[in-house]
């Protein structure tokens, strides 16, 4: 499947195919970027789809990517299981959490968790029962 533009509760997202060509570098996150001016505001990037470097926060892909994605309003969600890289980093670990508590880079387990996510956006502070 391609990358497509799905509606995900109310939130125009593109989804992108775990098959497609990886994310390794910042120019990597500007062409998903491209895409998704097509009206998306987040892009779904199945974490498989990641170089092992994003995971390596030395690297410094991670905050290459995740900067870009900020630099042009566009939320990023890393879609898939990454209990492997987070066992092996606590920095990594401290990453996502903080990521997860912003509405910039998220990380979720699979896309009814970013359905999930995005309805409790959109019903805002009320936490009425």
């Amino acid at each position: 499947m391609p990358d497509v533009l799905q509606d995900r509760a109310g939130v125009p997202v593109l989804v992108c195919d775990p098959a497609g060509p990886p994310v390794a570098t910042a120019q990597d996150a500007l062409d998903l970027i491209g895409a998704a001016f097509a009206g998306a505001e987040a892009v779904a990037v199945p974490a498989t789809r990641l170089s092992a470097d994003f995971f390596a926060l030395g690297s410094r892909v991670a905050g290459d990517v995740m900067q870009k994605f900020v630099n042009y309003r566009l939320r990023l969600v890393v879609v898939g299981d990454i209990a492997g890289h987070l066992a092996a980093s606590a920095a990594l670990r401290a990453l996502v959490h903080e990521s997860n508590r912003a509405d910039h880079v998220w990380f979720v387990p699979d896309l009814d968790a970013l359905d999930a996510r995005l309805r409790a956006g959109r019903s805002g502070a009320s936490t009425g029962g």
